[in-house]
């Protein structure tokens, strides 16, 4: 079973009760992708044939990697049309972090999307760890379940000022299959990864100077269309404003085909002392 598999195989231990593992070696705190991609999956297992449409989530304290996560979900609304699902996330008997998310039965009506653009697609591009390498780094970091390529990155190992966005290719790095709730959850565990870091682009920050801190407070996503996420998909990503010690960040995911498949949105503290 693929690591990222592995992380969305939640445990069930009671009606709407679920647990979630983090793999071995964080030691830190729990990324916050995976928080949200579990409680993503204990929602979809209380639904049945009906797809995520939308999903926002507040992260309220750093979660422990040593333990599980529990994840109890609440059956707000079943409709006609649209369901909707909480999920509340607990560590040492409190919240770490909660999400609402919608459901709703397929169906068709009207469409159209913004245009997606034409960055150098991700062959011949350099993912992180080579990267590293060409600048001379012998660091050696967590392989992720992610493969991520970005197309315009920070030169490793400097903080020059650059505008506030980016572009990234990213996918699973095992096959997923055709299942939509594997997939979105893959891309929900995804969408966190480089988000937070396009508010920092335009200030010069030295991630390595040890006076940053960040971390995501709330998060949301917008599921347009199916995609298989095991396929390179661009994340093209936007900082309209940061103030109050918060960046505020959006994204477009794109499949390689040009649909636009789904639209993120995070908000994150980010203070340099």
């Amino acid at each position: 079973m693929s690591e990222l598999v592995s992380i969305l195989n939640i445990e069930a231990i009671d009606l709407d009760m679920f647990r979630g593992h983090t793999p071995e070696g964080e030691t830190r705190r729990i990324y916050g992708g995976q928080v949200i991609a579990q409680a993503l999956t204990a929602a979809y297992r209380t639904i049945d044939g009906r797809v995520c449409h939308s999903m926002h989530a507040y992260f309220i304290r750093g979660g422990d990697p040593k333990i599980p996560i529990l994840l109890k979900v609440e059956r707000v609304r079943d409709g006609g049309s649209f369901t909707m699902r909480r999920v509340t996330a607990l560590q040492h008997g409190q919240q770490i972090f909660n999400l609402s998310a919608s459901f709703q039965v397929p169906e068709t009506g009207f469409e159209h999307q913004i245009e997606m653009p034409t960055p150098p697609g991700p062959d011949g591009l350099m993912d992180e760890d080579e990267l590293r390498a060409a600048a001379g780094s012998t660091e050696q970091r967590r392989t992720w379940p992610i493969e991520v390529r970005p197309v315009d990155p920070m030169p490793y190992g400097q903080a020059p000022i650059m505008d506030p966005t980016q572009s990234v290719w990213f996918r699973a790095r095992d096959p997923l299959g055709p299942d939509v709730a594997l997939n979105q959850c893959a891309l929900a565990y995804a969408s966190d990864m480089t988000l937070l870091d396009t508010s920092l682009r335009p200030h010069g920050v030295d991630w390595n100077s040890g006076r940053l801190q960040v971390a995501s407070l709330d998060h949301a996503l917008w599921f347009h269309h199916p995609s298989d996420f095991s396929q390179w998909h661009l994340y093209v990503q936007d900082s309209p404003s940061a103030s109050g010690g918060r960046g505020f960040n959006r994204g477009s995911i794109f499949s390689a085909d040009g649909k636009l498949v789904a639209s993120a949105s995070q908000e994150a503290l980010i203070r340099f002392r």
